[in-house]
């Protein structure tokens, strides 16, 4: 037995000698999110400014210190005027991105099951998409004339051709594969939809509605300067006329609030609808 135990223990350093290296693997990916990743770089630039603004290298006139900015804020929302804006630029943004979600989403579904449909829709709204949008605003004046309905009008066509192009792209990409299998496991139309469609259709739609989010109040940064008499575009239209650049940023800064809430909301309900798939950013 004492022999035996010999053996093995003088056998084990040389085995053990003769065994290569293990190769330690290289990390790839991006690692763990960070917590409030997204605000970084934002809380990056307010320090950068309010350190010119400080030192001052900036002139008070064309950009105004944050503090000043925060006094303006705080003013026009004490006397009413920014609750109002604010109000009717949500109510417009909204009513056109709602009309547009809707519209992008059933032509994307028409164009992407339906090779009559896709003939009918796709080459139209690739013709839409190389008009400028807001190069159709004097002809929408001419037909829905100046109120809140042309407005509303240029949000939705904003809103819909990004959701349309990223979901009919989706549609498009799913695998031959998968509908070839729900043939043959007999799926009705609906359970095809429901089962195969929808999921793959799924990442390219979140990819267009963050898209369409922002696009929405982007347009509304224009629309509201043309003829209208309240909105955030108006303030800072008017704004404009005296010189107040305090008021300007005012404005700017809370439509940079608004994208970027509404992204993080976006992104956060793509993270629960599609928590089983794996990728970089989960």
């Amino acid at each position: 037995m004492s022999a035996v135990t010999t053996t093995t223990t003088a056998v084990a350093p040389a085995a053990a000698a003769e065994l290569p290296p293990v190769r330690r693997r290289r990390r790839l990916s991006p690692g763990r999110r960070l917590p409030a990743a997204r605000l970084a770089g934002p809380l990056l630039l307010l320090a950068l400014w309010a350190a010119a603004s400080a030192a001052g290298r900036l002139d008070p006139g064309a950009i105004p210190a944050p503090w000043t900015v925060a006094r303006t804020a705080v003013r026009l929302w004490s006397d009413g005027t920014l609750p109002t804006d604010i109000l009717t630029s949500v109510e417009r943004a909204g009513y056109g991105f709602v009309i547009g979600l809707a519209a992008g989403v059933v032509l994307a579904l028409v164009s992407g099951l339906s090779r009559t449909g896709e003939a009918l829709i796709d080459g139209t709204v690739q013709l839409n998409r190389a008009i400028p949008t807001l190069g159709l605003i004097p002809l929408f004046i001419l037909w829905l004339g100046i109120g809140e309905t042309f407005k509303i009008a240029i949000i939705a066509i904003v809103v819909y051709i990004p959701l349309y192009l990223n979901t009919h792209a989706a549609l498009s990409g799913i695998d031959s594969r998968y509908v070839e299998l729900a043939e043959v496991q007999g799926l009705s139309r609906f359970a095809f939809v429901r089962q195969v469609v929808i999921p793959g259709a799924l990442p390219g739609f979140f990819v267009g509605l963050r898209l369409a989010v922002t696009g929405s109040w982007l347009g509304l940064v224009v629309l509201e300067q043309i003829n209208a008499t309240s909105g955030l575009g108006y303030l800072m239209f008017q704004a404009q006329n005296y010189g107040q650049s305090d008021v300007i940023l005012v404005g700017l800064l809370i439509y940079g609030i608004f994208g970027l809430v509404s992204d993080s909301a976006v992104r956060l309900i793509e993270r629960r609808v599609l928590s089983w798939r794996r990728t970089l950013s989960s």
